[in-house]
C-alpha cells in the first residue's frame, strides 16, 4: 500500500520585529504589536486561563481612564510636557472608544498585583502615543512607557483603582438588567391580582393568597438588592489614585492625589472621591469583600426565585402547575415533547458560581500582607465574572421566562374551591382544635369545609360559606361571627 505524497509547505514569512529590553535582558517583539518587552514577559509567565486582559472590556476602558487623568494631571503640574501629554491622552481615548483592546494579552490571572496589567497598558499607550506624535512603535525614548504614560503612578493605586472603575461600571449596568427583570415581575403581578391559590410552606398547602401576591414579592425581592448595590458601589467609588507604592504618595508631586481624581471623576464620569487615608487603602480590599457578599445576596434570592418557578410550573400533569413557562427548546433527546425549564436553571447554576467566586474573592482578601494585597487581580477577575454573569441571566429570566409565564387558571381554582386550608381562617371563631378536627374530618372522607362543619355541629353550611369567601382571605382581616 502507497503513501500518499503531501507536498511540502511553505516557509512562513519571517515576522517582522523590534529589540526591546528591560533590565532582565533583551526580546524581540513583532513590530505589528503595541505592547512591549514587560508585556512579552507576562504573556510567557501567565498560561492561566486563557482569557486575556483584552476581554474584559470594561477594565481596559478603566485603565485608560485613569491614564488619561494622569495624563492631564501631570501636564498641569509641570511633569511632562503638553505635546506629550496630548498624544498620551488620543492614545486613551483610543482605547475609550474600543480600539486595540486586543492588544492587552496578558491574563487576566497573574502574579505580581496587577504590575503587569499596567504595564500591558503602559506599553500599548505609550506606543499608540508614538503613533500619534509620527513615530515607529518602540521608540521609547520620545514617549517612554514608566517614565512618562506611568509618571506619578504605580501599579499600587493604578490597578486598584482601575478595577474599582469597572466594577462600578459593570453593576450599573446589573443594575438597570435587574430592574428590568423587577418590572416584568411587577407586570405579572398586575396581570395576575385575581387570580386565587394556595399558598405553600414547607412544600405543604398553607392559606389562599392571589399569584399577583406571589410575583410581587418576587418583585420587592429584586428591588431591595437594587438598593444593596447601590450602597455597595459608593463604597467602591473610593479610590487611593496619588498613593503610588505603599500609600505615601512617592514620586508623585503636591497636589496630585486631589487633582488626578477630580480629573478621573470628570473623564469617566464615575464619581469617584479620594479614600480617608492612602496608606489603608492601599492595602485594604474590604470594597470587593462587601461588594462580593451583596452579590452572592442577589445570587441566593434570584435562585431562589427561580427554584420556586421551576416548583410552580413544575408538571405538566404530575406537578403542581400553577403556572406555565415559555417552551423555549426541547427538553429531551429521548422523550419526545418534554419541555425543561431551563432559563431558571441557568440563573440557579450563575447563582452557583457567584457563590464560588465570594468564597475566592473572601480568601484572597484575607491572604494580604501588610502594606498590598497582591491579590487584586483574581478578586477583580471574579467580582468581574459575577456581575457579567448575573446582567447576563436577569435578561434571559426577563425576556426568555417572565415576560412569557402564563397562569393555569382552572386548576388553581378547582384547588381553591377545595382547600381544607381554608379553615385556618375559622381560628379565631371557633378556636384551634375544633378547626383542626374539621380538616382532619374533611380529609379523611372527602366533602367540603363547609359540609364537615356542619356535619359536625360546629356551624352551619350557610354561615361557613359566608365566612370562607377566598377573596376575603387574601388580606389582612380578622373574621368575625
Amino acid at each position: 500500500m502507497s503513501i500518499p505524497h503531501t507536498p511540502a509547505t511553505a516557509p512562513e514569512a519571517a515576522v517582522a520585529t523590534r529589540r526591546e529590553s528591560d533590565f532582565l535582558g533583551s526580546k524581540d517583539i513583532p513590530d505589528s504589536a503595541y505592547w512591549g518587552v514587560h508585556t512579552a514577559r507576562a504573556v510567557d509567565n501567565f498560561p492561566i486561563s486563557g482569557q486575556p486582559v483584552g476581554s474584559w472590556h470594561d477594565l481596559v476602558r478603566a485603565l485608560a481612564f485613569v491614564k488619561k487623568a494622569a495624563a492631564l494631571a501631570n501636564e498641569r503640574l509641570g511633569v511632562i510636557d503638553s505635546r506629550l501629554a496630548e498624544a498620551i491622552v488620543r492614545a486613551c481615548d483610543d482605547l475609550i472608544a474600543g480600539q486595540l483592546h486586543e492588544q492587552f494579552v496578558v491574563d487576566v490571572i497573574q502574579g505580581g498585583a496587577g504590575t503587569s496589567t499596567n504595564m500591558n497598558a503602559n506599553e500599548v499607550i505609550a506606543n499608540r502615543a508614538l503613533e500619534h506624535l509620527g513615530f515607529e512603535r518602540g521608540r521609547y525614548d520620545v514617549v517612554h512607557p514608566n517614565d512618562h504614560v506611568n509618571a506619578s503612578q504605580s501599579t499600587n493605586d493604578v490597578y486598584p483603582t482601575a478595577l474599582r472603575l469597572a466594577a462600578w461600571i459593570g453593576i450599573e449596568r446589573l443594575r438597570a438588567a435587574m430592574a428590568e427583570l423587577r418590572g416584568a415581575f411587577r407586570r405579572k403581578s398586575d396581570q395576575f391580582a385575581g387570580v386565587l391559590k394556595i399558598g405553600r410552606t414547607q412544600l405543604q398547602d398553607a392559606v389562599p393568597m392571589t399569584l399577583g401576591q406571589e410575583f410581587l414579592a418576587f418583585a420587592i425581592m429584586i428591588g431591595e438588592d437594587e438598593a444593596r448595590l447601590a450602597e455597595a458601589i459608593a463604597l467602591i467609588s473610593e479610590v487611593n489614585l496619588g498613593a503610588t507604592a505603599i500609600g505615601t504618595g512617592i514620586n508623585a508631586p503636591a497636589g496630585y492625589s486631589e487633582l488626578v481624581i477630580g480629573l478621573l471623576a470628570q473623564v469617566s464620569g464615575v464619581p469617584v472621591v479620594r479614600a480617608e487615608n492612602l496608606v489603608e487603602a492601599t492595602q485594604d480590599t474590604g470594597a470587593f469583600v462587601q461588594l462580593s457578599g451583596v452579590l452572592k445576596r442577589v445570587a441566593c434570592k434570584l435562585s431562589k426565585t427561580c427554584n420556586d418557578l421551576r416548583l410552580l410550573s413544575s408538571g405538566p400533569q404530575a406537578g403542581f402547575g400553577d403556572i406555565r413557562l415559555p417552551p423555549r427548546q426541547a427538553g429531551s433527546s429521548i422523550m419526545p415533547g418534554k419541555v425543561n425549564p431551563v432559563i431558571p436553571e441557568v440563573m440557579n447554576q450563575v447563582a452557583f458560581e457567584v457563590i464560588g467566586n465570594d468564597v475566592t474573592i473572601t480568601m484572597a482578601s484575607e491572604a494580604g500582607q501588610l502594606q498590598l494585597n497582591a491579590f487584586e487581580p483574581i478578586m477583580g477577575w471574579a467580582i468581574a465574572k459575577s456581575v457579567k454573569h448575573l446582567t447576563n441571566a436577569c435578561r434571559t429570566l426577563q425576556v426568555n421566562c417572565v415576560e412569557g409565564i402564563q397562569a393555569n387558571t382552572e386548576v388553581l381554582k378547582r384547588r381553591v374551591a377545595e382547600s381544607v386550608t381554608l379553615v385556618t381562617a375559622l381560628n379565631p371563631i371557633i378556636g384551634y382544635e375544633k378547626a383542626a378536627a374539621i380538616a382532619k374530618s374533611a380529609l379523611a372522607t372527602g366533602a367540603t369545609i363547609a359540609d364537615t362543619a356542619q356535619a359536625l355541629g360546629i356551624m352551619s353550611r350557610a354561615e361557613m360559606d359566608a365566612l370562607l369567601v377566598p377573596e376575603t382571605l387574601t388580606h389582612p382581616v380578622r373574621l368575625k361571627a
